[in-house]
């Protein structure tokens, strides 16, 4: 933990960089270019540094990525409950497994899981493992949804006051499956959740390799603006904070 000003930045898809009260977090760490049948469209993933914990959402590739981890070496790793037995090949790092309403602290911040809407396995025939988001509370309060379809508990799934909502808003494809937030919903989910700002997320980073850029333009760069839009009609006191990979922002005081 260092000195360091209060901000967030995001890194692209669910990775979010979170500084506050001393305490550097990263949301669901992916940094490669390439993984998988994806591959990183937006410009290379900086590396965050000094990082004093990670918290994974949920078990999917893109979201608890081994290779990445081991390049950021946080000194804690928050996940899932289930999680540790994929992490085998990471290097040692104290792993706290959670379920819905458990507490971590972090130096002077306090980290509950939360409820996500998402089939969290890894794969389809393995154990079910939960898909959790995550309520960061220290001077500000941050919510980290994960990934997650909309659902009626998030009305009161944050006490006010609730600073940040960092919200998934695509994914990596032209068509979302079921347990996602696209721009409508992730705009409705804003009326239950009451943010003073919310932050688009999960989207614009990764596609398919064989993506033909001109054509993709639509799916990776309209979401967050239609969030924006929808937003803007239907939570107009939210300020939504669009930011391309790898763009910051202060986490200012209310």
């Amino acid at each position: 933990m260092t000195e360091r000003p209060d901000r967030l930045e995001w890194v692209g898809h669910s990775c979010v960089v979170i500084d506050l009260d001393g305490v550097r977090l990263v949301t669901d760490p992916l940094l490669a270019d390439r993984f998988g049948h994806l591959r990183r469209m937006a410009a290379p993933a900086a590396l965050p540094r000094h990082v004093d914990a990670a918290l994974v959402s949920h078990l999917h590739l893109d979201h608890l990525h081994g290779p990445s981890l081991r390049r950021i070496a946080p000194r804690l790793l928050v996940a899932p409950r289930g999680a540790a037995r994929f992490l085998a090949d990471v290097d040692p790092v104290r792993v706290v497994e959670v379920e819905e309403g458990d507490e971590v602290a972090v130096g002077p911040l306090t980290i509950r899981a939360v409820h996500a809407d998402h089939d969290g396995r890894r794969r389809p025939g393995l154990p079910a493992a939960p898909a959790l988001g995550y309520v960061v509370r220290g001077a500000q309060t941050v919510y980290f949804a994960g990934d997650t379809g909309p659902f009626a508990a998030m009305a009161g799934l944050v006490a006010p006051p609730l600073d940040v909502a960092l919200l998934p808003v695509w994914g990596w494809g032209r068509r979302l499956g079921p347990g996602h937030l696209d721009p409508l919903s992730a705009a409705q989910a804003l009326t239950l959740l009451g943010p003073r700002r919310a932050v688009p997320v999960h989207w614009g980073t990764y596609a398919p390799a064989w993506t033909r850029r001109p054509s993709a333009q639509g799916f990776l760069n309209d979401p967050p603006r239609d969030f924006a839009r929808h937003a803007a009609r239907l939570a107009p006191g939210v300020e939504v904070v669009v930011l391309e990979p790898g763009g910051s922002m202060a986490l200012d005081p209310a």
